[in-house]
């Protein structure tokens, strides 16, 4: 990374174009998101259901940082090269061009990432969003954070500095409303205790979650189709659907935004496998709250075959025993037939908690070891969960060998040319003799 000094100077550089765009356009809105999960999700529905009426900017990628954040809601690339002026210099040339040209969008969705306290709250120094959605409170890069407080409190602060906060009532906990000073909140979630809130009636592979949308500016349900597998999915649709509705959609055009959501890649998304097999792919990334929420889907899915294939969680410091073993412990012979580990910390403790139920269970430290593994043992019609975490873990290379249709590699995640290469050289390491 460059120097520090030079970094504080891009990043005042960029927070002030971003300042001065605002000032310059007032009636484009904001919309942020944040949270501990689901906020590529959240902006992603976001992006789809307000498509509709509005010009939306959302980048798709994770730019969520202090000096990516602001380009991507200017819509300016980030420079490939961190450490060339002359391409921060051509970015910051492209920033006042956007500053002083008339709008070209009418909504801007950017999603917030914290990976030390304070992250988010230096966002509120500029930024004065006109809707937050706080996706979750859940353990995150806890070697930082130490305390779900912590996270908490730093989830939080983006509720309090924009006009309208709109939290999801099912995996933030009520306790954490003490950390709120924003009177002006909203709760959505798929439960009765949010406001705004999704009642799902049925439930299909092939076609998704079929429920009313309850909101209470609509007397009577809105009924509605959304295209993604598990309870925990439906929640970022909610909130699309929710934000719709402050920014003016109609019931009809809220119908049309949540029929257009789907799974997106590494999220729970439904792939064919060899065999007849069916596949979940859930390998972006890993964390409790959802890692939870995955098996609780995967669990109440006939098939058949079960096979678990479960990455690593990273980033939990001292939790990370505890959150591993309690996953071990929701497996029983009963409802899979393996328990395939990938890492260290879940073949110490997720596999300990589920061979200690009665599990058949095999771990690896290559996620590629644990793919060839499970093709092995699969078998007709079987279903199975794919769970993993970025870092050291990658089991989407697990994905890979799985697959029914090898044209389908590119729906799987990290599958650019440089990713790939990481990738080659990461697992080059269990090939060494």
């Amino acid at each position: 990374m460059f120097q520090k000094k030079f970094k504080t100077y891009v990043q005042k550089k960029l927070e002030g174009y971003v300042r001065s765009y605002f000032k310059a356009h007032p009636a484009v809105k904001l919309i942020i998101v944040a949270g501990s999960v689901g906020k590529t999700s959240t902006k992603i529905a976001l992006s789809a259901m307000l498509s509709q009426k509005y010009r939306v900017r959302m980048h798709e990628g994770n730019h969520n940082t202090e000096l990516s954040a602001p380009l991507a809601m200017l819509g300016i690339p980030y420079p490939e090269d961190v450490k060339s002026i002359k391409l921060w210099r051509q970015a910051f040339r492209a920033a006042q061009v956007r500053v002083n040209q008339p709008p070209d969008v009418d909504v801007i969705v950017q999603e917030l990432g914290a990976d030390h306290p304070g992250d988010i709250e230096r966002f509120g120094k500029y930024l004065r969003p006109d809707i937050a959605v706080i996706t979750a409170v859940t353990a995150e890069h806890m070697e930082y954070f130490q305390t779900m407080d912590a996270v908490a409190r730093e989830e939080l602060a983006a509720a309090n500095f924009s006009d309208l906060a709109i939290i999801n009532r099912d995996d933030i906990e009520g306790r954490y409303a003490s950390f709120l000073t924003n009177a002006n909140v909203l709760t959505y979630g798929t439960t009765d205790g949010a406001e705004y809130h999704f009642k799902d009636e049925s439930f299909s592979i092939e076609h998704g979650h079929k429920g009313k949308l309850i909101v209470p500016e609509i007397p009577q349900p809105i009924e509605a189709t959304i295209h993604v597998v598990g309870e925990h999915n439906l929640r970022p649709a909610v909130a699309a659907a929710v934000v719709g509705i402050k920014l003016g959609l109609t019931s009809e055009q809220i119908i049309a935004g949540l029929a257009q959501i789907t799974s997106i890649p590494g999220r729970m998304r439904i792939l064919p496998g060899i065999q007849n097999s069916i596949l979940i792919d859930d390998t972006y990334n890993s964390q409790p709250a959802a890692a939870v929420a995955a098996i609780k889907t995967f669990l109440s899915i006939d098939a058949p075959q079960r096979i678990a294939i479960l990455g690593s969680m990273n980033e939990l410091g001292a939790l990370s025993p505890d959150e591993h073993t309690k996953l071990g412990h929701m497996f029983s012979p009963d409802t899979v037939d393996w328990v395939i580990t990938v890492g260290e910390d879940a073949a110490k403790y997720l596999a300990t908690a589920a061979h200690a139920n009665g599990c058949q269970v095999k771990s690896f430290m290559s996620s590629v070891e644990a793919g060839a593994f499970a093709h092995q043992y699969l078998k007709p019609g079987a279903l199975v969960l794919i769970k993993g975490a970025q870092n050291r873990i990658f089991t989407e290379e697990a994905a890979k060998i799985l697959l029914r249709h090898p044209q389908d590699n590119r729906l799987l995640v990290r599958q650019s040319p440089s990713w790939m290469a990481h990738k080659e050289e990461f697992f080059a390491q269990f090939t060494q003799v």
